[in-house]
C-alpha cells in the first residue's frame, strides 16, 4: 500500500499527538488505509475524531472513544435525511454492522484485524463514496 503522508491533516496529526492514545498505530494505519483507497478525500477533525469529507461532505468519521477498540462510521452527514429504503451498500461485508440503511460501524480491536480487512475496507470506502455522491 503506497504511503500517504502527504495526504495526511497536520490539524488531525495536531489532535492526535495530543490525545496519547494507546491505539495510535493502529489510527496510524486506519488513516493511511482510507487516503489510500480514495485520494479524493480530506481529512478534517469533526466530532472529536478524525473524519473523512468527499467534496467538502462528511462520509467517514473514525472512532477513537474508548481508547479499547476503533471503528469506523460510514454515513450520510449531520444534517438528518429521508433514509432509503434497503442498505446503501448491496455487497454483504462481514466487517459492518447496519445501523439503518445509510449508517455503518466497522469495528476493529487490534492491528491484525486493521491489516487482515484493509482490502474489504478499500472497497467499502470506495462504494461508500460513490453511493453517497449521487
Amino acid at each position: 500500500m503506497a504511503n500517504q503522508t502527504n495526504k495526511l491533516s497536520s490539524e488531525v496529526t495536531a489532535f492526535l499527538d495530543g490525545q496519547n492514545h494507546p491505539l495510535r498505530e493502529e489510527i496510524e494505519q486506519f488513516r493511511n488505509c482510507i487516503l489510500t483507497a480514495n485520494t479524493d478525500l480530506t481529512e478534517i477533525i469533526k466530532w472529536n475524531n478524525p473524519n473523512y469529507c468527499f467534496e467538502g461532505k462528511d462520509r467517514i468519521t473514525m472512532r477513537i472513544q474508548p481508547p479499547k477498540q476503533l471503528q469506523l462510521i460510514f454515513h450520510c452527514g449531520a444534517k438528518v435525511q429521508e433514509e432509503p429504503k434497503e442498505k446503501l451498500i448491496k455487497e454483504f461485508f462481514d466487517m459492518l454492522t447496519w445501523k439503518t440503511n445509510d449508517r455503518a460501524i466497522a469495528t476493529f480491536n487490534d492491528m491484525e484485524a486493521i491489516k487482515n480487512g484493509q482490502s474489504d475496507l478499500t472497497k467499502i470506502v470506495n462504494e461508500w463514496i460513490k453511493v453517497t455522491s449521487r
